[in-house]
């Protein structure tokens, strides 16, 4: 088995790259994503330019797309279109990944890196500066 290119964790979550823009062309990221029950996780968003899909490897992640909550587990598929607002979170009781791929790749390791940075600097992030980011990489919080 092929090691990750980056492993990146925020908070509790857990971040796998196996590809990223630049094993692509720009064209798309892969990584799996790891969430523990209970774990913080981003708020409902939509990505302006980048289309999603996620397959589950482990666990059930609850993910709500455009309103529709839909309990993904493993070999369940979801494509989340650019432009429609979604919401991953682990109501479970055990931990769940998600491989994810996104296309194209301007939503890659340096957008996790930066918000990464920002949410570990210590005491509750500054809005602002979390949609800032967010905006930066093309993601809107809803």
């Amino acid at each position: 088995m092929t090691e990750p290119k980056e492993i990146i964790r925020i908070g509790a979550l857990e971040l796998r790259f196996l590809l990223d823009g630049d094993d692509t062309d720009e064209r798309m990221v892969v990584f799996e994503f790891s969430v523990p029950p209970g774990a913080k996780v981003p708020a409902p968003h939509y990505h302006e330019e980048v289309d999603e899909l996620v397959y589950g490897l482990a666990g059930t992640m609850s993910t709500t797309v455009g309103g529709l909550l839909q309990a993904i587990g493993p070999g369940d598929r979801r494509f989340i279109p650019r432009g429609v607002v979604h919401h991953h979170a682990n109501l479970g009781s055990e931990t769940a990944t998600l491989l994810t791929v996104l296309t194209p790749a301007s939503i890659g390791p340096a957008y996790f890196r930066e918000l990464g940075a920002l949410l570990q600097a210590g005491g509750p992030p500054d809005p602002a500066r979390v949609q800032k980011i967010m905006a930066k990489y093309g993601l809107v919080v809803a």
